[in-house]
Parts: structure tokens; C-alpha cells; sequence
């Protein structure tokens, strides 16, 4: 067995003893898996074969602006609270208490804290997301105020919403203080359109961003033109993601888990797949992608890794594709990470430097990621692989073990 495939069955094993106190979870099994990836391959030959972001990310016509710089790994994403007013099934946290905003783990309690951190990595997009950012709109509103006030004009900023608390008159303040796009989950209505209404014509893009429930399939493929005319331009599906929180309601399902490195929903995927066949065969005029969990796991932790690197390396460090710092150091191969910290956050036994901005100083721990040692005598290898731009996966166990840190891995996975 090559590295890789040892690689996998550690996720399998990973995965069920995480998961190991729930008896019903219905495992990906060997028997079938040709069969579901010749369907996969089918759909996604089926809406045209596009696909972004070194495969992950298939879609149809086209994507926004703000899913474009998410995959850049040029955004910041703040949860402006961290309570949510509805009850979905897949929602992968609690989302109960109204905390501070944040963002990659540090909160932000000033908007001219957040701005000048966005000016100091440079982000090209920003989001607000929650829990439910309606529930706190003023906030929304002061960040948002800040931000255009203060950072790029050019900034891009979108905003996620359950559509609950809908209403014109807010839609009306948040387009005119510069919001680019509203994301609408509308799984949380019952797939109710009345708010995405209320926002047509206000909001300059309006798109529709809801987890692929297979059982709601037929139901969106036959709301597709409604969606249209009401004012949407795109839909994002993701992908179900089994996690403990909403492992209870999750699993009444009758849903197939595939043990990636965090457990995903099959039928979920075939959903999204299909639901973008059935608007390339019918030619409707709408953005549509699917957001799989290997382009969330592997861009988005990637590009907030370079974000940090790009701003805080020191001179003699290499920025890996995958976000870390790489030193050669004889026949070891060294791979660090960076982290940014709250100042004030307990960081026992962590050495940090300090980050000093006029309105928040930030702690930087510079930690070892992975250290590799490699013979001596495999000089050549070792080089072709390092300034490979296939990333090719290799089979021995030293060389994969660079790979993990140097390259972003293609394509969805075989089942």
C-alpha cells in the first residue's frame, strides 16, 4: 500500500473512532464504489465538465465575485454573532449565544479594530456571517459602515442570511452603504423566496447558498425558475458534513458517510451534481457550484495560511502552495505555520512576537508544522518534487509527506 492510500485508511480509522458511539452510521462500502463514481463522472460530464480550483469547485455558467476571491484564499469572513434564530437539521453548531464578532478564532469587538486588519493583510473580500447576522443588523451595520469608510474601494463584501427577519427597509440601508452580495439559505424557510423578493433590486447580487439536501432535489430542480425570476444569479451547494453537534438529527436520515478528513454525505454531492445537470440540459440562466467539502477543507486553510505568510514571513522563508513556510536544513525538511492570536488569549508555554496596529495588538506564534527527514542520497528526488508545479502524489512515505505540505491535492476523491 503507497503512502496515499495509507493516508485514506487513517481517515477511515480517524474517523470511526471519533464517531465510534454512534452504532447507525451507514459507512461507505467497497462493493458499490465503482458504480458511484461512474455516476459521479456521469453527472459532471452531464453539466458541462467546468470545474475551478484544481477540480474541486464543478460548476455551471458561472460563479460570483465573492466565491472567486474565496478561492484566491483573499477572504476574511467575520461571524458578526454567534446566535442563529433558526433550527436546521445540518447546521454544524450550536450557534446559541450572541458573542463578539470573529474571525479565524479572534474577535474584534471595534469596527476599527476588524478594518485595520483587513487593510493590514489586504483582503479582497469580506463577509458577515453568523449565527444570523439580521438578529444583530446594527452591528452589521457599523462594520460594514467601517469598512467602506475606511479599507480598498474595491473590496468586495457579501453577507449570509437565513431570511428570517427579512425586511426592505434594511436590505435598502445595507445596499447603500455598499453591501455587494446577500447570500440567502433559504433550507432555513422552507425554501421561502419572500425575502430574496424583498431584496431584488436593492442588493445588486443576490444568490442562494443552501447545503445539498438530497431529499429536497426534485423540489429545487422545479424552483429553479422561480429563483430566477425573483432575482437570483447564483447557487452555492454544499456539501452535508456529519458533525457532533448534529450527528442526532443527521443520522435519521438514510444517508451514506464518507470518511474524508471530516465525515461527508454522499448523497449529498450526487444531489448537487445533479441539480447542476438538470440546469445545463434545460439551459436556465444561473450560476451554479458546487461547493465540495475537499474545496473548503483544502482553499480556504490554505489561503488564510498565506494570507498570514505573505505579511509575516521573515526573508530566508518559501511559501508553500499549501500556505506554510518551508527551510531546508541539511537532509531535513522543516515546515512551519503561523498563527495570529487575541494578545490577551492564555497562551501557556507558546512564545509569541507581538503584532502592534494602533487598535489591536495580536500575538503570532511561529510553530513547527512538520519535520521530514529525508537519505541524503535522495537529493534528487527531493528537488523535483520541491519545485515540481504538477504536485504529483508520490508513493514513498518521505516524499508524501513533503507533498502534504507543499501541494494542494486535485479533484474530488474517488470514492
Amino acid at each position: 500500500m503507497n503512502a496515499y492510500y495509507r493516508y485514506l485508511n487513517s481517515l477511515v480509522n480517524k474517523n470511526k473512532q471519533e464517531f465510534g458511539n454512534y452504532e447507525n452510521i451507514n459507512w461507505i462500502n467497497l462493493w458499490n464504489t465503482d458504480e458511484l463514481e461512474a455516476t459521479r463522472q456521469k453527472l459532471i460530464r452531464a453539466s458541462g465538465g467546468q470545474t475551478l480550483f484544481k477540480g474541486t469547485k464543478p460548476y455551471v455558467n458561472q460563479i460570483s465575485d465573492g466565491c472567486k476571491i474565496c478561492g484566491a484564499g483573499a477572504w476574511s469572513c467575520l461571524f458578526i454573532t454567534g446566535k442563529c434564530n433558526a433550527n436546521c437539521f445540518y447546521c454544524p453548531s450550536p450557534q446559541k449565544q450572541d458573542e463578539p464578532p470573529e474571525s479565524q478564532g479572534i474577535t474584534f469587538h471595534t469596527p476599527l479594530a476588524y478594518a485595520e486588519y483587513i487593510n493590514y493583510f489586504d483582503f479582497k473580500g469580506v463577509s458577515f456571517s453568523g449565527g444570523e447576522p439580521l438578529l444583530v443588523k446594527d452591528r452589521v451595520m457599523q462594520y460594514l459602515k467601517a469598512i467602506r469608510s475606511l479599507c480598498n474601494p474595491e473590496i468586495y463584501i457579501w453577507m449570509y442570511t437565513n431570511g428570517i427577519l427579512s425586511d426592505d427597509k434594511v436590505f435598502r440601508e445595507l445596499a447603500d452603504n455598499g453591501l455587494n452580495e446577500i447570500r440567502f439559505d433559504i433550507g432555513a424557510t422552507n425554501y421561502n423566496l419572500n425575502g430574496i423578493k424583498m431584496a431584488k433590486g436593492l442588493i445588486p447580487n443576490i444568490t442562494v447558498e443552501i447545503p445539498a439536501i438530497p431529499e429536497e432535489k426534485e423540489r429545487l430542480m422545479k424552483l429553479l425558475p422561480e429563483m430566477i425570476n425573483a432575482g437570483v444569479t447564483n447557487l452555492n451547494l454544499h456539501q452535508l458534513r456529519l458533525t457532533h453537534h448534529n450527528a442526532d438529527k443527521l443520522l435519521k436520515h438514510d444517508y451514506t458517510y464518507i470518511p474524508a478528513e471530516r465525515p461527508i454525505v454522499l448523497e449529498s454531492e450526487l444531489a448537487a451534481l445533479e441539480i447542476m445537470s438538470y440546469a445545463k440540459n434545460t439551459k436556465l440562466p444561473i450560476g451554479i457550484n458546487y461547493c465540495s467539502f475537499y474545496f473548503k477543507y483544502r482553499f480556504q486553510k490554505a489561503g488564510y495560511r498565506k494570507i498570514l505568510a505573505n505579511k509575516l514571513k521573515r526573508p530566508d522563508d518559501f511559501i508553500t502552495e499549501k500556505g506554510f513556510l518551508r527551510k531546508r536544513n541539511g537532509t531535513a525538511v522543516n515546515y512551519e505555520g503561523l498563527t495570529l492570536y487575541d494578545e490577551n488569549k492564555p497562551k501557556a508555554a507558546i512564545e509569541t512576537d507581538n503584532l502592534v496596529l494602533k487598535h489591536k495588538t495580536y500575538g503570532v506564534h511561529r510553530s513547527l508544522a512538520k519535520r521530514v527527514d529525508v537519505d541524503d542520497r535522495d537529493q534528487i528526488a527531493i528537488t523535483d518534487l520541491l519545485t515540481s508545479t504538477k504536485g504529483n502524489i508520490p508513493e514513498r512515505a518521505d516524499l508524501f509527506d513533503l507533498w502534504q505540505y507543499e501541494f494542494i491535492e486535485k479533484g474530488l476523491r474517488e470514492y
